[in-house]
């Protein structure tokens, strides 16, 4: 099972988070709630750490999908509330995985294998080239071509390196 779990849905309420004893609004944090397919509510929390493909605003009504860390703790609340690691608005022609690179460019998980080529642009969180060997790095790939084989086999367009 991958340690980066995504969340389809569609946005349908952007709040602040309320802390602190007088539970003022902290507008540099947000909670996006997300209503899936299958209609059930996640909320998840957006900070400064939270990586958005391409740079988007996401409004109200917008289909994303965002992955969360499976293996960070969260409390036991309804609905269910994670801290989203990457953010993508839905395209169709697009997709996106959150995978931690492992040797020969296989996902530790043993699900994905990246077939990388001189088109595939590799950069950092902050948009600049990333310089080194993208292996034991998590990172955020972003492609249009993928085989249905397992290990599946991505041709990415681009791949986010999610530096910490």
């Amino acid at each position: 099972m991958s340690r980066y779990v995504p969340v389809e849905g569609i946005v349908t309420d952007i709040e602040p988070v309320h802390t602190g004893d007088g539970r003022n609004e902290d507008c540099c944090t947000l909670i996006f709630t997300v209503r899936t397919e299958n209609r059930n509510v996640v909320n998840f929390i957006i900070d400064n750490n939270t990586y958005f493909i391409d740079h988007v605003s996401i409004k109200l009504g917008d289909s994303i999908v965002a992955f969360y860390d499976s293996t960070l703790f969260t409390i036991l609340i309804y609905p269910p509330q994670y801290k989203a690691i990457v953010v993508m608005r839905l395209t169709r022609n697009c997709s996106v995985k959150v995978i931690d690179i492992g040797p020969g460019l296989v996902s530790t998980d043993g699900s994905v294998r990246l077939d990388i080529s001189e088109k595939t642009k590799i950069i950092t969180r902050n948009s600049q080239i990333f310089p080194c060997d993208i292996e034991n790095h998590t990172a955020a790939i972003v492609y249009t071509k993928s085989t249905r084989s397992y290990p599946a086999i991505i041709m990415p367009n681009e791949i986010i390196i999610l530096c910490n």
